[in-house]
């Protein structure tokens, strides 16, 4: 095994996890923003406000990007053996 092909690896598992939790933690930082701009405004300081309306969020999310997400786990998952089968030839 190569440097090169452990850099390789190193950089498409990084790439991959950015790219899988991306949707939910963009999501999660929007409705967060959205939810302190309006306790901003209103002066309402209660600290579980928050967690429903981005719980809420994410599970929607995760329902529409669930098998999008499984697709690109499972192509990283084919990737690496394929990494496999060319370290034992």
């Amino acid at each position: 095994m190569s440097e090169n092909m452990v850099i390789s690896i190193i950089k498409d598992a990084i790439q991959t996890g950015v790219l899988i939790s991306a949707p939910i933690l963009i999501v999660s930082v929007l409705v967060g923003l959205i939810i302190s701009i309006f306790q901003a405004t209103t002066q309402i300081q209660e600290q579980t406000l928050t967690f429903v309306p981005k719980l809420i969020a994410i599970a929607i999310v995760g329902l529409f990007t669930g098998a999008w997400m499984l697709h690109q786990i499972v192509g990283f998952t084919e990737r690496i053996f394929t990494y496999i089968a060319h370290i034992t030839q």
